[in-house]
């Protein structure tokens, strides 16, 4: 797992209640003087955005980053595909994993590193609706073993 350093901008707080993340991979992202500019303000959404493979290259589709308010007529259009920036290594073997059945690139986060705009993506498998349930479950059951936990210290 890529160890996060910096300010984070945008989270995909549904993927990990969606898709069960595997792997996550440290990514680039090629954008304009004024996504940036947007990014650094945080004003950017990840939500309902996706990654894909195509011609041997990563792009991140549906992001949106708002246009900058102190952009002129030559601003950024909010939604546009943006390439993510990735070693080949790195880039053929999720082409192999990606082919499988259910496997697809989900972006986790987009978060600023010495500078500069990074993508977390991960590779997650679909969870059917009783997976999430039972995820549900499981979290809820945590949540009551800690509460009962910190009663227990209080006296």
């Amino acid at each position: 797992m890529a160890k996060l350093e910096g300010k984070v901008v945008a989270q995909n707080k549904k993927a990990n209640h969606d898709y069960f993340i595997e792997e996550t991979y440290e990514t680039g992202i090629v954008l304009t003087g004024t996504e940036i500019k947007s990014i650094r303000a945080g004003k950017a959404n990840i939500k309902d955005s996706f990654a894909r493979i195509k011609n041997g290259e990563v792009f991140l589709w549906n992001a949106h980053i708002s246009p900058y308010e102190q952009g002129n007529r030559y601003n950024h259009d909010p939604l546009r595909t943006r390439k993510l920036l990735m070693k080949k290594k790195e880039i053929s073997k999720l082409i192999g994993t990606t082919k499988e059945q259910g496997y697809t690139l989900v972006p986790l986060k987009i978060y600023l590193k010495n500078g500069f705009a990074k993508v977390l993506i991960g590779l997650g498998k679909g969870k059917k609706n009783y997976d999430k349930r039972e995820s549900l479950k499981e979290k809820d059951a945590k949540r009551q073993i800690e509460k009962a936990f910190r009663e227990r210290q209080k006296q």
